[in-house]
């Protein structure tokens, strides 16, 4: 079955940067899009990021644009979200997705899921 592990998530000043990675397992991962999202409590689950199956196409949330990089190594089956100048607003528990395309949006488009991370930026 499909496992999606995410990890890298912690602890940091606003300001700072993190580097969460999401570990897949299960699929053929080179043939399939990826998301990010994540959730704030008492939020719905935002779309942050995805990304196509070659790394050559990514799409962003307005909120992390610029600030935030989705990349993927396809030999390790691994998909990255480098996170730059971090806000206190970008505290929420980050979720990796797998997805047919890189277009698609709402969390119920998407396939599986990972257990999280979660990511806290103090101010």
């Amino acid at each position: 079955q499909v496992q999606l592990v995410e990890s890298g998530g912690g602890l940091v000043q606003a300001g700072g940067s993190l580097r969460l990675s999401c570990a897949a397992s299960g699929l053929t991962f080179s043939t399939y899009a990826m998301g990010w999202f994540r959730q704030a409590p008492g939020k719905e689950r935002e779309f942050v990021a995805t990304i196509n199956w070659n790394g050559g196409t990514t799409y962003y949330a307005n909120s992390v644009k610029g600030r935030f990089t989705i990349s993927r190594d396809n030999a390790k089956n691994t998909v990255y979200l480098q996170m730059n100048s971090l806000k206190p607003e970008d505290t929420a528990v980050y979720y990796c997705a797998t997805a047919k395309n890189s277009y698609i949006r709402r969390p119920s488009d998407f396939g599986s899921w990972g257990q999280g991370t979660q990511v806290t930026v103090s101010s």
